[in-house]
């Protein structure tokens, strides 16, 4: 009988840090060993991050102990950012963390497509439009011919086009698609010279009491025998936890989207409805018929039975005990012929080899950030901490590859340490996303490795191996270099090693706009991240826009020191809208890249290097009123944007909120699902309408129906919904062309309409009282006419505007007509 502590503690820390070495317990080895032994992996696919059922994740890594995973084809880029600014690619970012946050919790893998979440779409048509079809279609047969799923399950329902987002139903569409097709070698065969053809056994929908009208509908075609039924609210002891809390847990993770989840214990269960391949025996187990065993490979059953041993006499107060079976199976391991599962297996037991050995084995740089040719230091550690005879033989400094002959014994508990120099080369890539280092398309992220297709992150290279001999056998190690520091209140801590230009050169603005012809001033911040700092630095700009100076002397001798420049740019008479890079010039090369850094608690800090640009913007815009209080919501750049038109904004805590201390402000614009994430506004609306009342104008911003704090945002009854207008380039009809939002005090014309980005709005009223008039009328194609994206009703003395449209896209766009519209909106009753 294998030895079990009488009490066993899980998860030191469930959401640690992704670059923190792996410290495994003995709990944590012992289900480690129980996914060895398992061969079987199950692939589930849908669109976003936050759409995967984690429940079902958690359910197949940890209670099936099968190699999970989950495509997402987009990361989330389209949508909202509930705890920031950061939207479309900066918001994909922060997502694509959350998604292997909440991964390193379930147990599951990630991985993506090239997709671009640009936006809300109301059916596949549209989406498959935007995206690239094919290319998506490839990556999807890429990924599942790389992992190779026996399963397969679709979040969505590729049969029900319309009735829920348009890339629901696309992932399901192409899902289906994929899996009669990656088994021809004539299809995609460019993929072949990388990986080799596969066929999953069975897919699956993953089917719910959503997807039904009723609870009793969903209930009785679930009783069909075509659908698997299983309960996957075990709980698991080792872990202390059941499996929808780990679940919750793993769900929690996407704080951007506020779907903090709160765990439950007890039955819950899963329907699984085939779609393709061949039907269980069992209704209860998707891997019914299909071995996974390791007798599923050539040469597996001696390895199953040693590893088999392993499992059973498992010592959980002395892991080392198995190391002598685990060399034995690792040794076999390397003579399999079956490729796929060789690699997989290796680097399974390789992970427990070095648990059960005690082994650290650790390659520290110090410093964070280099850039391609400098020469750093790294301090590398390794112990071993059990009986067993290892040995340090070398270890490389990669990528160079440079071998340093160590030779010497690591005798139990007896730590290693010494330090080596070393070069970053001078041609190495700059450790950014890598669907972010060219110009995509609306709808596509543009990657030309095909090697990255598909992977969450780009690949750290700069690494350490490190050859062990342990009693005889000889096993690498391979460790990223990390970055790691003390800090005085939190202790420990470790960041990513990160490979950047010399200098950082970013503008502060993103958008700078003109409403006249007075000149402004933008600010470039150059940074040096490395010592000796010099250069030139400039700004182009075409002919009938002024700069001044033309150029600044940049001398800057420490690394991590900065400098903000001012140029004085002065616009043409006209109106007049263009892009500008800044130019770092030194004596070997000229640089026009930022480096942004995206810090967060719940997700390990961000590091993209982007081209630095700003748009200018001279645009033809007049304004009513000076003073503007703002109240936040879930985020956007209202504030700064108003301010770009000659406004005076005020930020406002609403829990002092007043209509007395309203009254000094020309006009009050709520932010984005403000009565969504602000709780203070259950008590102070009234106050808000009150100002109203009073004379003041109030815009509110676009909410959600679902989880609003109030019963009644405006002085008048209007119900939210679902209604929204996807396409950004849909026709805009003025129905009431004499209102003073079209009017005054600029004339709004529907050029104002041209150049907008992701949608024209979202969340619109679908029904309002009589006291409100609508402005607009727009849709998408095919579909009715909508006039709830921009209602306005006399309210006392004074005017309430709800709004829908997306202003907080366009802003940050620069998108003039949104500006001119939005200062009309703020000029009513003026």
């Amino acid at each position: 009988m294998r030895k079990i502590l009488p009490f066993l503690f899980l998860l030191l820390s469930l959401n640690i840090n992704a670059q923190s070495p792996q410290k495994l317990s003995a709990s944590e080895i012992y289900e480690k060993i129980e996914k060895l032994n398992f061969l079987g992996s199950v692939l589930y696919l849908a669109a976003h991050p936050d759409d995967e059922n984690t429940r079902l994740i958690s359910y197949f890594s940890n209670q099936k102990h099968a190699r999970t995973a989950y495509l997402s084809l987009t990361r989330g880029d389209g949508g909202q950012n509930l705890i920031g600014p950061e939207i479309r690619e900066q918001l994909g970012l922060i997502r694509t963390q959350e998604l292997l946050a909440a991964r390193r919790i379930d147990g599951g893998q990630q991985y993506f497509s090239r997709a671009n979440d640009f936006g809300y779409s109301k059916n596949p048509d549209e989406t498959l439009k935007t995206w690239n079809k094919d290319e998506v279609l490839s990556d999807v047969v890429w990924v599942i011919r790389n992992f190779k799923p026996d399963v397969i399950i679709n979040r969505f329902d590729h049969r029900t086009p319309g009735t829920t987002h348009g890339h629901h139903t696309s992932s399901a569409i192409l899902s289906v698609e994929a899996f009669d097709i990656t088994k021809d070698k004539s299809i995609y065969p460019d993929q072949l010279e990388y990986t080799s053809t596969w066929q999953p056994e069975r897919m699956f929908f993953n089917t719910s009491s959503w997807f039904f009208s009723n609870q009793q509908a969903f209930r009785e075609a679930t009783k069909d025998e075509k659908y698997l039924t299983f309960d996957t609210g075990v709980y698991f002891p080792l872990k202390g936890l059941s499996n929808p809390e780990i679940a919750s847990l793993s769900r929690s993770q996407h704080q951007s989207q506020g779907f903090g989840s709160t765990g439950s214990r007890g039955s819950e269960m899963e329907y699984l409805e085939l779609v393709k391949g061949s039907q269980p025996a069992s209704r209860e187990d998707v891997f019914s018929g299909i071995n996974t065993s390791w007798t599923r490979v050539e040469g597996g059953a001696k390895i199953g039975e040693i590893l088999g041993d392993v499992q059973q006499n498992f010592d959980f107060t002395n892991p080392s005990s198995s190391l002598p079976q685990l060399l034995e199976a690792y040794s076999l391991i390397q003579k399999l012929e079956d490729e796929y599962w060789k690699s997989i297996k290796s680097e399974e037991i390789k992970s427990i080899i070095e648990a059960c050995a005690g082994l650290y084995l650790e390659a520290v740089s110090n410093s964070e950030f280099v850039s391609p040719g400098d020469h750093i230091r790294l301090n590398l550690e390794a112990i071993n901490r059990s009986n067993a005879e290892v040995e340090l033989k070398s270890i490389a400094l990669n990528p160079q590859n440079r071998i340093e002959e160590i030779a010497t014994v690591l005798r139990d508990n007896e730590d290693w340490q010494k330090s080596f120099e070393y070069k970053v080369p001078d041609d190495a890539s700059y450790t950014s996303p890598y669907w972010l280092n060219k110009e995509g398309t609306v709808g596509m992220y543009r990657v030309d490795n095909r090697k990255l297709i598909g992977k969450p992150e780009t690949p750290h290279t700069s690494s350490v191996t490190f050859k062990i001999s342990i009693n005889g056998t000889y096993i690498p190690f391979e460790k990223e270099i990390v970055y790691k520091y003390n800090d005085n209140v939190t202790g420990e801590n470790y960041e990513n090693f990160e490979i950047i230009p010399p200098v950082s050169v970013g503008f502060l603005d993103d958008v700078i706009l003109f409403p006249n012809q007075e000149s402004k001033n933008i600010r470039i911040k150059v940074t040096a991240e490395k010592d000796n700092t010099k250069g030139t630095l400039k700004l182009n700009l075409p002919s009938g826009w002024q700069i001044s100076p033309k150029a600044e002397a940049v001398d800057l001798p420490q690394k991590g020191s900065s400098i903000t420049y001012t140029f004085k740019i002065t616009p043409p008479s006209a109106q007049s809208e263009i892009w500008v890079n800044p130019e770092f010039e030194t004596s070997e090369k000229t640089y026009q890249d930022e480096v942004i850094t995206i810090e967060y608690p719940h997700i390990p800090t961000q590091t993209l290097v982007v081209p630095s640009k700003l748009k200018l913007a001279k645009i033809d815009i007049q304004k009513k009123g000076e003073n503007i209080g703002y109240i936040a919501g879930a985020g956007d750049v209202v504030p700064e944007s108003l301010r770009q038109i000659g406004y005076n904004v005020s930020v406002l805590n609403p829990a002092s909120v007043t209509a007395e201390s309203l009254a000094k402000y020309d006009a009050v614009v709520t932010g984005v699902r403000a009565y969504n994430v602000l709780e203070e506004l259950r008590y102070k609306n009234d106050e808000l309408l009150k100002y109203v009342e009073n004379g003041g104008t109030l815009v509110a911003q676009y909410n959600k129906d679902r989880g609003i704090t109030v019963s009644q945002i405006g002085p008048f009854p209007f119900k939210l919904s679902y209604d929204r207008v996807t396409e950004e380039d849909a026709e805009v009809n003025f129905v009431a062309p004499d209102s003073p939002v079209l009017n005054s005090p600029n004339k709004i014309t529907k050029t104002d309409f041209e150049g907008w980005v992701q949608e024209r709005g979202l969340y619109f009223p679908h029904t309002w009282d009589e006291n409100y008039s609508t402005v607009l009328s727009m849709h998408d194609k095919n579909e009715a006419s909508t006039e709830g994206s921009l209602l306005v009703a006399k309210y006392g003395k004074g005017h309430y505007v709800y709004t829908g449209l997306s202003f907080f896209r366009q802003f940050p766009a620069g998108v003039a007509g949104s500006y001119r519209l939005f200062a009309n909106l703020l000029s009513l009753g003026k």
